[in-house]
């Protein structure tokens, strides 16, 4: 199977900036272990806490170089004014049973919310799913994510399941994990 490429694009943001997406390089691996730790500060609907963020730049630089090497899996990031604003990324199954699907993952800097750009993301990842012979996306999202589940539905993906209290937060609470597909 072709590894899957995506070629860097720009955009505009609803405030007038403009965006790229692109895939990430190993030199981009500092910004990504430091957006991985913010931004798992910044909510609790990440699937991971700050202090679990452990990864050293060299183990991020090899992770960026393994993804960008792999070709069921695509990452992509979306810098404005060349600052890291998020990252999505794209994991296609190589099971035979399971090839017709990929699933999906996304995330950003609280303060890049709003702005077109996790649509602009998802429509990336829609168009290289479509263009792969893709029929299903799927995707997991910790319950009360409210800004999510909108920017899901409007990417057209509906509910499927709900796993009941399958994550614990460090207050005792427990939020259910909802799966949801897109047939393309």
């Amino acid at each position: 199977m072709k590894q899957v490429l995506y070629e860097a694009r720009r955009f505009t943001l609803k405030d007038g900036r403009e965006a790229v997406l692109r895939c990430p390089e190993p030199e981009d691996a500092l910004n990504m272990v430091r957006y991985l730790t913010d931004t798992a500060a910044e909510t609790e609907f990440v699937l991971r806490y700050p202090e679990e963020c452990h990864w050293t730049e060299e183990q991020e630089r090899n992770l960026l170089q393994g993804f960008k090497d792999n070709p069921n899996s695509l990452m992509l990031c979306c810098f404005v004014d060349g600052e890291l604003a998020g990252n999505c990324n794209l994991q296609f199954n190589g099971q035979l049973k399971f090839r017709h699907k990929a699933s999906v993952a996304i995330a950003l800097y609280r303060k890049f919310w709003g702005l077109g750009i996790g649509t602009a993301m998802f429509g990336a990842m829609i168009d290289v799913a479509r263009d792969r012979g893709m029929m299903q996306l799927e995707l997991e999202y910790i319950g009360g994510n409210d800004r999510g589940r909108g920017l899901y539905e409007k990417m057209g993906f509906v509910e499927v399941a709900r796993h009941p209290d399958a994550v614990r937060l460090k207050d005792g609470s427990f939020r259910d994990l909802i799966f949801m597909t897109k047939k393309l």
